[in-house]
């Protein structure tokens, strides 16, 4: 396992929760942190506390929603630093959604929230990427949602398995190029964001706890990073089951 140091680190949706975590991980050992969310004053308190350690970081608010202002805080991570090493492209949503009871606009919008805004980071990433001498990682946190379709997190599901598909593709058309892809699929992670949602979350862990296993992921960079292992073997038993059989069972952990 090798330890991230003295690397340009991009993380996207770092104004709270794992980005947030993660970056005060990541800032010792001499790394270049880039940090970006659409809430200005929750990063630059994140940003404040990095730099307050010692650390260096680069606090960029920006709507991952808008493929122009994605594009400016990659290029902006170049003029300052000179490279992108490693991505952590975290920005996504995940709320309760019953199929019976949503819009066509609800489901748009979360393909968005989970999908355009990968795209937005991941193209002008690559393009950088594939200048440098070393490439670069692009890691994405992905879920066990984007594994299949989870009861009230259809649309959420979707748009995760989409983002996987995605990177599996550029895995391998850009692996002689030295861009490396990683996809991190936590189970429920106790974040304020979804703390009231309803949903039922069985083995959920902390982000505090999440954030360890992001770090572990980058630092070994497997294609695919799946935890806590009680959520990530739930998930692949429920895929190995007939299909009568795992609906039955997902709709008793869903609670309909």
């Amino acid at each position: 396992m090798a330890s991230i140091t003295d690397r340009t680190v991009l993380i996207v949706g770092a104004s709270s929760g794992i980005g947030a975590e993660v970056a005060r991980r990541l800032a010792p050992g001499g790394n270049r942190l880039v940090i970006t969310a659409r809430r200005a004053p929750e990063l630059a308190a994140v940003a404040k506390e990095i730099r307050s350690g010692g650390g260096s970081c680069l606090d960029i608010a920006a709507d991952a929603l808008d493929p122009e202002a994605a594009a400016g805080v990659v290029a902006a991570a170049v003029t300052e630093y000179g490279s992108v090493d490693v991505a952590l492209l975290n920005a996504g949503q995940g709320p309760d959604m019953a199929m019976d009871q949503v819009g066509v606009p609800d489901v748009a919008r979360i393909m968005a929230l989970n999908y355009d805004v990968v795209v937005n980071y991941l193209i002008p990433l690559i393009q950088q990427m594939t200048t440098q001498a070393d490439g670069g990682l692009v890691a994405h946190t992905n879920s066990l949602a984007g594994l299949m379709g989870i009861p009230r997190q259809g649309p959420y599901s979707a748009a995760k398995a989409a983002v996987r598909t995605l990177l599996d593709a550029a895995r391998v058309e850009l692996a002689p190029r030295g861009v490396r892809f990683t996809s991190i699929h936590p189970g429920f992670v106790a974040t304020e964001r979804i703390s009231d949602d309803g949903l039922p979350k069985p083995f959920q862990i902390s982000q505090e706890r999440a954030a360890r296993y992001v770090v572990r992921a980058l630092e070994k960079e497997p294609a695919n990073a799946y935890f806590p292992w009680p959520t990530a073997a739930l998930v692949r038993t429920l895929r190995n089951l007939p299909t009568p059989v795992s609906a039955r069972v997902l709709r008793k952990l869903a609670s309909l």
